[in-house]
């Protein structure tokens, strides 16, 4: 049976440091102590910083297969731990098990992919003679690594978006430090111990759980190359302002809406966005909240996912007929019933669900939300969603776009006319057809607009982040006459 540790150490210039154990996590069910945790002070974070500095040209000159070594190790590595890997998150991140060791097939393929574009990073040689100026002129550019970066993960996919991070830097030669969210750093401590059985450069990495105002240290750092932060939009612009000169990448999350036309597979969709809401217990930024139904479809397809909602089995995220666990504290699941009762004293209908027991609260539809609630406008973050009618498709597309996020959307059509309109109109990092858009691989470009963020991860477009252009140019001089064509 696996277990975990009563206690772990935090990783500081790719070494195991146990000067103490203060940060105490618990089992998101039980409420429980599960384990404790080293907690990173000032002085740990500014030797991590420090560290990675003088790691960077190391870093930087590191051969592709050498860094391709590193990642398909820790692959090697995750696939050994797979259990323990799942089991800790399901006890620090209260994600039931089945969804639990979803994210560590999530976490190999992450390493799996920056193992394989780490040895096919290009550049492109460019004609410049594009005017007789530049006659006998070439330019050649590559990417060179950024330099020391800085990375701050979420609670609800500790170790998927923790890898979004880790594996694109080692994949481009960046050394870092990273804070993990202090209700789930197991993850990120478990990939630090794994790569600390590599042959990277010390100081290469550091995994720093520390108390949140810490975060000051990984943003303003002058030394730090670029600052990629997954969290709240409070946070995230809060960070961006504080960030310097430095390159920030920002994923912030929405209230992402899927649209049901009436040319749907309703059965299908009904399966589906039963995922998309309460998948992980609607904590993921790309989880349906907004549900927006052609009118002529509208009741048949309510109906149906009403009864496949109240199917769905609640409580403890080790049983693996669990489907909605605890959310990640009983305050946040207090938050989310008080949204919920603020749309029904508005005038919302309440469909199913909506009770709460300490951390867990019922899988929850609603319809007819003001406009005005923090229900419609706001991020829930949990297992609520609710119902909109449309009739025409521009329609649809205009209430998908009356948001201040922008992250990604699901469409369910079989109109291609209707998929590229969507295409070119909303107002999203990504577009979803025939799916919610809670659906993601970790290959493909990610990040939204608006206030969902800044920026792209998906592992090749991640790298492109963290590094920058080098451009060579190169004269072909007096001393060097062109040879003839055939010599």
């Amino acid at each position: 049976m696996t277990k975990l540790k009563d206690t772990y150490p935090l990783y500081l210039a790719n070494e195991a440091w146990s000067g103490n154990a203060d940060l105490e996590v618990t089992n998101k069910f039980t409420g429980e102590v599960a384990f404790r945790v080293a907690l990173a002070r000032t002085e740990q974070i500014e030797a991590g910083i420090a560290a990675a500095v003088e790691a960077a040209e190391r870093m930087a000159r590191m051969a592709s297969y050498e860094r391709q070594d590193v990642l398909m190790h820790c692959v090697a590595r995750f696939k050994e731990r797979f259990d323990e890997l799942a089991y800790a998150l399901c006890v620090e991140a209260g994600k039931p098990i089945k969804d639990s060791e979803g994210e560590v097939g999530r976490l190999i393929d992450t390493f799996r992919i920056a193992a394989e574009e780490s040895v096919r990073m290009t550049g492109e040689v460019q004609p410049l003679d594009i005017s007789p100026r530049a006659k006998g002129y070439q330019g050649i550019w590559k990417r060179v690594p950024i330099g020391p970066c800085s990375f701050i993960s979420p609670f609800n996919f500790p170790l998927n978006l923790a890898a979004h991070k880790i594996a694109p830097a080692i994949a481009v030669g960046c050394p870092f430090v990273m804070k993990p969210a202090s209700r789930t750093p197991l993850g990120a401590i478990i990939m630090g111990e794994v790569l600390a059985e590599t042959n990277l450069p010390k100081g290469a990495f550091s995994i720093l759980p520390a108390a949140r105002d810490g975060a000051d240290l990984f943003t303003e750092d002058e030394r730090l190359k670029l600052l990629s932060f997954t969290g709240s939009p409070g946070v995230g612009w809060d960070l961006k302002a504080k960030a310097g000169k430095k390159k920030v990448v920002l994923e912030l999350g929405g209230n992402a809406a899927v649209v049901i036309d009436r040319d749907a597979d309703l059965d299908d969709a009904v399966e589906r966005t039963v995922f998309g809401a309460f998948y992980q217990s609607g904590q993921s930024c790309i989880g349906v909240q907004r549900i927006i139904v052609h009118d002529e479809v509208y009741e048949a397809f309510r109906d149906k996912l009403v009864a496949k909602t109240k199917t769905l089995i609640a409580g403890n995220p080790h049983d693996r007929d669990t489907f909605v666990g605890p959310m990640i504290d009983a305050k946040e699941a207090q938050r989310l019933d008080n949204w919920i009762q603020e749309a029904v004293a508005g005038g919302a209908k309440l469909l199913c669900g909506g009770k709460r027991e300490g951390a867990m609260l019922e899988a929850t539809l609603l319809e007819e939300v003001s406009s005005d609630t923090k229900l419609n406008r706001e991020e829930a973050f949990g297992p609520v969603a609710f119902f909109e009618r449309f009739r025409t498709w521009d329609e649809a597309l205009a209430i998908v776009n009356d948001s201040k996020f922008g992250l990604q959307a699901g469409i369910f059509t079989r109109d291609i006319f209707k998929v590229l309109d969507a295409w070119d109109d909303l107002d999203v990092g990504g577009v979803v057809v025939n799916d919610v858009p809670s659906y993601r691989v970790d290959n493909m470009p990610y990040g939204g607009v608006k206030d969902s963020g800044l920026g792209r991860e998906g592992v090749r477009f991640a790298m492109e982040d963290m590094t920058e252009i080098r451009n060579l140019v190169i004269r072909r001089g007096p001393a060097t006459p062109p040879r003839k064509l055939g010599s």
